[in-house]
Parts: structure tokens; sequence; C-alpha cells
């Protein structure tokens, strides 16, 4: 296990995130978690659901205005985050999306006296008619894996007020925030 200051790589990750405006304009009661998985612990196997022939996954490479259009139905302005460079890995159901996500490379941190390779899923969306199924919480136990195989240390769950869904694929909350910064 590395041993690393949640304060500082929250820090190093996110310079001024307290002083942007939006989250200035967050209401005071929303507390929010940032979740850390150190992959050399992780088993792909902590969470198995089967799917009938009509769900697959893969990384998506379509037209992005069109991928959009999903993400809309999810989180309007998350439209603004999916660039043509973005990857993007999704849930399908047939031909339609049915869950989406990013796949970042969020770069090297120190961790104590170690630097680390960290990446993780962003922007995590399950179109409203097929959540509760699986199927979301599947697409990111597949992406953690693509994680661990491309080498990284970390996955990283940045700003989820859903942070119990993903400690059934073993994510820890290392720091809980508020729009005033980190709480003790």
């Amino acid at each position: 296990m590395i041993n690393f200051d949640g304060k500082k790589l929250f820090y190093s990750m996110h310079p001024n995130f307290f002083e942007d405006e939006y989250i200035k304009s967050i209401s005071s009661e929303k507390i929010y978690d940032e979740q850390i998985l150190f992959l050399d612990e992780y088993d792909h196997n902590v969470y198995n659901k089967n799917f009938d022939d009509n769900i697959s996954f893969g990384f998506y490479d379509g037209d992005l205005d069109e991928f959009k259009k999903s993400v809309a139905l999810v989180v309007e302005r998350w439209t603004l985050y999916f660039r043509e460079d973005t990857r993007i890995y999704c849930a399908y159901l047939g031909d339609e999306i049915a869950s989406f996500c990013m796949v970042e490379d969020m770069g090297l941190h120190y961790a104590g006296d170690k630097i680390i390779k960290v990446g993780g899923p962003g922007c995590v969306g399950t179109i409203p008619k097929y959540r509760n199924l699986g199927i979301g919480l599947t697409m990111v136990n597949n992406v953690t894996q693509i994680l661990k195989d491309e080498g990284y240390d970390v996955s990283y769950i940045h700003y989820t007020g859903v942070p119990n869904w993903y400690r059934k694929l073993g994510y820890e909350t290392y720091l809980r925030w508020n729009k005033f910064g980190p709480l003790e």
C-alpha cells in the first residue's frame, strides 16, 4: 500500500479548486467525496454481473455531437467536458448508449515519497431508463481494470456524491469536502 497525504494529493491534482465560481455556488449543505483505489490491491472479480448478449462494453468511436446527446440526458453541463481527445468508455444496449464515462489520465503525483501514476473514470453517468441494472457499475469496474492493465498505480474518483456506489468496487474515501474546503 502506498503511504500518501490525501490533502496534498488533492491540491496537487486540483489547485485553486475552491476558488472556482461553480464550486463556490454549490449549496453549503452538499458534501462530496474524493475516493481512491490502489490498483495493486484491486480485483476485477469483486463485482460480477451477468448480462444477456444485447449489453456490450467498449470505447466510443462515433460522432461526438451525437454522444453528447446521451450525456445531456444525465447532466447537461457535462457536455462541456467531452472533447475530441477524450477517451470515452460506454455500456451499450444494442446500438444505444446506456452508460458512459471518461477514462482519464490525471498525471503523475507525489504520494508520500513516491511518485504515482493516477487515472480514473470521470463524468460517470447512466441514462435514467437504464439505471439500477448494474450496467454503470460494471462499466466502472471495466474501466478500473483497464487502468490497472495500462500501468496506473491508483484509480481516482473526483467529486462524487455517491461514494457508497463506488465502495462496491473497493474505492475508499480519503477526503470529504463542501464548498468551503476539506472537512476534518
